[in-house]
């Protein structure tokens, strides 16, 4: 009996610690969601000002890119306008965990960050999907004169990214 005992235990620790070890994962992988409301939410509580944008995203054909006029934070309204087009990519295969946007002598680098958990990598996007994406990045981010930005790179943790 002693010995069925300690079997059990056994047998019982591994996998409830499995089931600890897997519960925090999400809070440590915060969802695009997530990462998209935390930009967003900090400065409309600080300051609750807000900036029209257009941000431009493409037809269903994928042969041009449509504006929109939107409302953003007008603190960080590049990055902000940025998640706005990420999240609308966002698919069940193809998930995108996070994205930085650096400007240098008007030259906009977006820099982004594939979730673990995407079954697709950017590679793998198809022509479309590459012109809904980076088109409507590159677009939204030259065409709203304020920000004065000329050129648009696209890099994955740092590396480039070539279409």
């Amino acid at each position: 009996m002693a010995i069925a005992a300690s079997l059990g235990s056994c047998n019982s620790s591994p996998t409830s610690s499995k089931i600890d070890n897997a519960t925090p994962t999400p809070s440590q992988s915060p969802s695009m969601a997530e990462l998209r409301a935390r930009p967003a939410a900090t400065p409309k509580a600080v300051t609750g000002k807000t900036i029209n944008v257009t941000l431009y995203s493409s037809d269903t054909q994928c042969q041009e890119l449509l504006p929109q006029k939107v409302s953003v934070p007008a603190e960080e309204p590049m990055t902000n306008a940025v998640g706005k087009i990420i999240e609308a990519r966002d698919t069940a295969d193809f998930s995108l965990s996070g994205y930085r946007v650096k400007v240098q002598n008007g030259v906009a680098t977006v820099d982004l960050r594939l979730s673990p958990q995407s079954k697709r990598q950017i590679a793998s996007l198809s022509s479309c999907e590459q012109f809904a994406l980076f088109g409507s990045l590159r677009k939204t981010l030259t065409s709203n004169s304020q920000w004065k930005i000329k050129n648009v790179r696209f890099t994955e943790k740092g590396e480039e990214i070539v279409l």
